[in-house]
């Protein structure tokens, strides 16, 4: 079968011709029908990420995965061939946290193999191409705005970074009543985009008048919550700037960089807070599925592109040079 495949010791990511591989006891085998290409995918080929528990030197990329079980192995109860099914992002084994498609293969391939409690099956009536990305394009997000943050309706949020966790987390902090949402990006595209998924106010981090823009919008407090979805270092500065008392900033992009706080009298004074975030439970893509079932949530405008599996170099080249100003691009096998 296809699969792209990286050596991360050599960095070298090309779509081969692999083995197929089949269920074993306790696992299903999937006919991936989607999946979805991630930032974090960018930055494993190009060495800024590296997989903690991988065997050995090579992996399938991809842990935002959807398609048809067509093999059950011995054991496994509950799942049948030809359901549709999404797979979450990972799995906790042993104590550590394992990431589909960075220490295990992922589905960037025609088939993937799944330990079955990772697989989730999805009603007739969502896509693949949009089921196979809620695990971490949406639920990353939603697991950072409810569980680490505690988002409460009708206070004020920033948003740093509307790419394709950040687009999807001002969705959801609509959806819940976050008021004001204030995106702050770069680009005029993603600004713009920010405000038709439902910001508020959509900022030019470089804008000399930043500090006041946010300041008028929250009525001279600053924001109860600030999400970094950047991972840049002088973005989480100016967003521990803009936090009111009590405020929390959220660190859901990843990076290698220090974290600086610009006044650590001030951020004591103001009783502020720093937490990390990493990924999502199972339960907040059971969560999201449920939204979707209820038509509180839908996410055709996330599929920025659909290309072949074998153009899944193309892909990532996009979705690094920001070409088209992507959210989600999907390979199909």
């Amino acid at each position: 079968m296809l699969a792209g495949r990286l050596n991360v010791s050599t960095g070298k990511f090309a779509v081969e011709e692999v083995d197929e591989p089949h269920a074993g006891p306790g696992q299903v085998r999937i006919a991936v029908r989607a999946a979805g290409v991630c930032l974090s995918d960018v930055h494993l080929i190009q060495g800024m990420l590296k997989p903690l528990y991988l065997k050995g030197d090579s992996v399938t990329l991809g842990h935002e995965t959807a398609g048809v079980i067509d093999e059950v192995g011995e054991g496994v109860t509950g799942l049948t061939v030809g359901e549709r099914v999404l797979l979450q992002a990972g799995e906790i084994t042993g104590g550590a946290v394992l990431t589909r498609g960075v220490d295990y293969d992922g589905g960037w391939a025609q088939y993937a193999v799944s330990s079955a409690a990772t697989v989730v099956p999805i009603p007739d009536t969502l896509s693949f191409e949009q089921a196979c990305f809620i695990p971490d394009a949406v639920s990353t997000p939603w697991a950072a705005i409810t569980a680490t943050a505690g988002v409460q309706a009708a206070r004020a949020v920033g948003v740093w970074g509307v790419g394709g966790l950040g687009a999807h987390a001002v969705q959801l902090l609509r959806m819940i009543g976050a008021a004001p949402i204030i995106a702050v990006d770069p680009l005029p595209g993603a600004r713009e985009r920010a405000l038709q998924f439902g910001a508020d106010l959509a900022l030019d981090p470089a804008d000399g008048e930043f500090a006041s823009l946010v300041g008028e919008a929250t009525g001279g407090t600053g924001l109860a919550y600030a999400f970094d979805f950047a991972g840049v270092a002088p973005v989480r500065v100016q967003a521990a700037r803009s936090l009111a008392r009590w405020g929390k900033l959220i660190l859901v992009g990843l990076t290698n960089q220090p974290l600086t706080i610009p006044d650590g009298t001030r951020f004591s004074y103001l009783e502020q807070q720093v937490r990390g975030h990493y990924g999502s439970g199972p339960e907040s893509v059971l969560e999201l599925l449920s939204l979707v079932a209820l038509n509180r949530l839908e996410f055709s405008r996330s599929v920025s592109g659909i290309l072949p599996l074998a153009q899944a170099a193309e892909a990532v080249r996009q979705l690094d040079e920001k070409e088209g100003n992507p959210i989600r691009l999907i390979l199909v096998p």
